[in-house]
């Protein structure tokens, strides 16, 4: 049995559950569990923990810094806060690079979040998810997030532009760029999003499924090893 962590680069259209059950396949063991989702149109670093000594790693992981490249569309908004959704507004205001930056410093420390509909949070036992399938009210309540950086990164045309963010565990990007379009007054989605690290993970180490099939021995991260710089991480 392997004990430790595989720092999996999921790709775009998986969902970080079937991340999960291929490395089981591979490794052909169960007790394995990802320390943080990833949405499915969202690609990059997925921590994997294979081995109780890793799984019981996932609060001290999920309580690390992420920093994700992201993509934003201005003048629309749908029900999912990200492109794959069905448009519940658009003919929106396409702000400027310095409408933008303008306000990007209200978001940075500690704010509040209303988490999206479309959520895997749990509602009285359910995923917000289920229940927004099912147009039922999630009633979910703001928490409190914490963001280090957020910073332009480009305009790439057509009311997309990039970003780069710094945030601590729970935050939920699709939010982000909904509520960056309500301080502009106007509407905003996620259109692309890669996480490029997550606690001592980083994009530059990531392996895909396939790599890490060809040679799983080679691709696990010890669990003293992760600890070690996780707390030497500032």
């Amino acid at each position: 049995m392997i004990i430790g962590f595989f720092n999996v680069y999921k790709e775009k259209g998986m969902t970080s559950a079937a991340a999960v059950g291929k490395l089981k396949r591979i490794l052909r063991q169960k007790g394995l569990g990802h320390m943080g989702t990833l949405d499915p149109m969202a690609e990059g670093v997925l921590p994997i923990a294979a081995g109780r000594p890793a799984t019981k790693m996932f609060d001290l992981l999920r309580a690390k810094k992420k920093e994700y490249a992201a993509e934003f569309t201005f003048g629309i908004l749908t029900d999912t806060l990200d492109t794959t959704g069905k448009i519940t507004a658009e003919g929106g205001h396409v702000p400027s690079e310095a409408e933008i930056r303008a306000v990007l410093p209200r978001f940075l420390g500690r704010i509040s979040q209303l988490p999206p509909d479309y959520s895997a949070k749990s509602v009285g036992g359910v995923r917000a998810y289920d229940l927004a399938r099912r147009g039922a009210e999630t009633n979910l309540k703001p928490v409190e997030i914490k963001i280090y950086e957020y910073e332009l990164t480009g305009n790439k045309g057509g009311g997309v532009f990039g970003f780069r963010i710094l945030c601590g565990g729970g935050t939920y990007i699709r939010a982000l760029a909904r509520d960056l379009g309500t301080a502009l007054g106007t509407h905003c989605v996620m259109s692309a999003l890669t996480r490029t690290k997550s606690g001592c993970f980083t994009v530059e180490d990531a392996r895909t499924l396939k790599e890490i099939e060809e040679n799983p021995e080679a691709a696990v991260v010890g669990v003293e090893k992760v600890r070690e710089e996780l707390t030497d991480e500032k």
